[in-house]
This record gives structure tokens, sequence and C-alpha cells, in this order.
């Protein structure tokens, strides 16, 4: 049993690697009981600036697990840095035990600070780091990866940095222009079921969100902005990954 959040893709196509028919987490939280038995147990999601996302922490937040091995993969585009024991110990204050972590190196979609033409021209390798999560979890390897003096730095450097402007990191600086034409699709790509249309143009419910960028990705015709964009012209979601799947994970029912 394997448990993802997606919003670009990565995650889900790892997910999928692993297992078949991987569970979304945006819907399994609309579940009342989120209980879980199997020998195995994992959850693929991203590292957003060394931690997990906000909605992926609800969800370890509120279910309970059964098993005998728990892991975690967890994608990132630039540094992992302290992801590892931050999800480690999150897990542990909730009452999970995890046995094993293990980061992958895939395209960093974070939109302000990455150019999405750039990062998909780069290989990183990415089949070969989930053959090898997939034979380490075959295996019931048991391994919690220890963060470098680099990742330690990195992390408090970010930490500060979004201490100091918030809006980069919580959804503040998602902004719905006026090319909106009202399609929908950023409604139904957004966990969290953040946007609704109202007279033909997409709104935000609340200011703030995952900022998981979903919306900003999958809009089709680039009219959500971002306040600090390295290139608006470029979107991204993963090649082996439709848009058709993300909607599915994703979707919270339009209201």
């Amino acid at each position: 049993m394997i448990f993802y959040y997606t919003a670009t893709g990565n995650c889900l196509y790892v997910a999928k690697k692993i297992e078949e028919s991987p569970k979304s987490i945006p819907q399994e939280l609309k579940k009342e009981k989120l209980k879980y038995k199997d020998e195995k147990i994992g959850i693929v999601a991203p590292i957003y600036a060394g931690e997990l996302p906000q909605t992926v922490r609800r969800f370890i937040e509120k279910a309970r697990f059964e098993t005998d091995y728990f892991y975690m993969i967890l994608t990132y585009g630039n540094k992992d840095s302290v992801a590892g024991i931050w999800s480690e110990e999150f897990c542990r204050n909730h009452g999970i035990k995890v046995h094993y972590i293990q980061t992958i190196k895939m395209v960093d979609n974070y939109l302000p600070s990455f150019d999405m033409e750039e990062q998909q021209a780069l290989d990183k390798k990415e089949d070969e780091q989930i053959k090898l999560a997939i034979e380490n979890i075959q295996k019931r390897v048991q391994s919690i990866p220890s963060p470098t003096r680099e990742g330690i730095a990195a992390y408090e450097m970010v930490s500060q940095r979004f201490q100091e402007h918030p809006e980069l990191n919580n959804g503040e600086s998602i902004l719905m222009s006026d090319r909106c034409v009202g399609c929908g699709i950023c409604e139904q790509v957004c966990p969290i079921g953040n946007i609704k249309i109202e007279a033909k143009k997409s709104k935000r419910k609340k200011r703030v969100c995952d900022f998981c960028l979903a919306c900003v990705h999958h809009c089709p015709f680039q009219a959500i902005d971002l306040v600090v964009d390295k290139n608006p012209k470029a979107r991204y979601r993963h090649s082996a990954i439709t848009l058709k799947e993300i909607v599915k994970s994703n979707y919270q029912g339009g209201k």
C-alpha cells in the first residue's frame, strides 16, 4: 500500500513505479476514517524547503497505520537538505515508526527559483534512483539519510528566507490574471480545493495554500502569474503523467 501527493506528476510517477494502484492523499483525506493495514506501507511526497507539504502533514496526523514496514520516498530538485530526519521526526511525533527513507532527485518545479526549460534539459537519472528504492523496499532495508553540513546550512538559509518573506512559500504570490477564460482546470488540479470559478473567472478562496503550484503549471493559457517567476513562459508536467491523472489525484469537487 502506497500513498502519494503530487502537483506536476513527479511523485505519482514514482508511486506508480512502486505499486500499480497508489492512493492519492488529497482523496484519502475526504474519508472520515483513515485506518490502514498492510505488510508494507509507504508515502511518496515532495520536499518543500526541507519539510513535508501541509496536506501530507495533515494526512500523517489523522491516519493510523498498522504495518511491519513503513517507508517514505521524498522527491526534490536541488537539495534534499534535512528532509530525511525532519520527516522521520515528524512521523515519530505522531506515533509512526519510519523504517526507511530515500530521497529522489527530479525536476524542481519551484517556479520562483528554477527555469523549467533548464530543469527538463538535465538528466537526473530518476529511473535509476527509483530502481534502487524499489530494491531496498523489497529487501526491507532500514535506513534514514543523515543531512550533510551543506544540507543543514541550506535548510537554515531557506527557513530564514521564508520567515522574512512568507509570500514566497505560502501561496500569497499566486495571482489570477484577467487572461483567465474560466476553463476550470486550475480548480480541478488544486489538491486542497482552494480555487473556484465565478463569472467565468478563477478565484482563490484563501490567500494561502500549500504552494504546490499545480494551478500555475497546468493552466493551458498561462493565465496564472507569480510575483517572482524564473521563466514565466515555461511550465512543467512529468512526461509520463497525464493531466487527467493529476485531476483524478487532486480534484476536490467544485463548490
